[in-house]
């Protein structure tokens, strides 16, 4: 039996969740754009001070979860998450709102979770290609490089906002960041916890810088970016790796223990085996020798 994409959204109990702040010029392109897809759509406007709201309000089908005060990109994506569990769903795909994803790559992320139904899915973008802004690709390689230093993975494309998120299995972790670093912060936990981060490319639009909007402060997220891969090396080097280590140790001696075992049973089976025919032979005598 074939599935829409949209009965796939409700089979599989995926929403896509949408964080935004001050993006007016793009939000409602963008709903309309997912909503070809599906209608399980979660909107969390992250205190935007423009018409955002009104923009969201012929929007029905939605549900938009929306606070006074700007947190942070971080903080919007935990209040998606609390919002797509509390919902029901299991998985919550994220599009950034400003118009740089495209909705029809959403189905690349339901084809995925068919074979890794408990992993993160990041949208792996083309950094190579001409309109990449130069911050971007500089920052995409950072956080690349230092995620592979943390949790020994290799990965294109870890800044990337476009991801399928296993929000229900993610319930268990504690998060602190709240700012872009979420996004690094989320990966590398879950990384360490056992859930797999793989990836599945997606395309992505950059405008002329002139009509770019962007709230990443280079600056500033770049220091917290910094801090944040300064604790997570520091967790990564005297707790992750040793425990890591020990518990391959561990598991080769069980292995290596197991083995044992089941060579002793082998042997004992066979040794049974071989024992048992000379058994019934001395109990099988000719015809009359105890015959009084």
């Amino acid at each position: 039996m074939s599935f829409t994409v949209s009965e796939i959204f409700e089979r599989k109990k995926v929403c896509v969740l949408i964080p935004t702040f001050n993006n007016a010029g793009t939000i409602a392109t963008v709903v309309k754009n997912v909503l070809a897809y599906t209608n399980q759509v979660i909107v969390v406007n992250d205190g935007s001070t423009d018409h955002t709201l009104a923009l969201l309000e012929p929007f029905k089908e939605i549900k938009v979860v929306t606070y006074a005060v700007n947190q942070g990109k971080g903080y919007a994506l935990r209040r998606g998450f609390e919002e797509a569990v509390a919902s029901g769903y299991e998985y919550a795909i994220t599009i950034d709102s400003d118009g740089q994803h495209y909705a029809d790559d959403l189905p690349r992320f339901l084809e995925k979770l068919e074979a890794h139904p408990s992993a993160i899915i990041i949208g792996a973008r083309n950094m190579d290609q001409a309109t990449v802004p130069g911050k971007s690709s500089f920052g995409n390689k950072f956080s690349s490089f230092w995620f592979h230093v943390e949790t020994g993975i290799r990965r294109n494309d870890t800044q990337s906002g476009y991801r399928l998120y296993p929000v229900k299995a993610l319930q268990h972790l504690r998060f602190f960041t709240k700012k872009y670093e979420f996004e690094i912060e989320v990966i590398v936990r879950a990384a360490w916890s056992g859930i797999e981060v793989i990836e599945v490319p997606v395309k992505v639009f950059y405008p002329e810088k002139e009509k770019r909007v962007s709230h990443f402060r280079p600056f500033r997220d770049f220091s917290r970016i910094s801090v944040l891969n300064t604790v997570l090396v520091t967790i990564a080097f005297l707790y992750i790796k040793p425990r890591d280590f020990f518990r391959r140790i561990k598991k080769k001696i069980s292995v290596s223990f197991s083995g044992s075992l089941s060579s002793i049973r082998r042997s004992l089976i066979r040794s049974r085996r071989r024992l048992l025919p000379s058994v019934y032979s001395w109990g099988s005598y000719p015809s009359g020798v105890f015959s009084w």
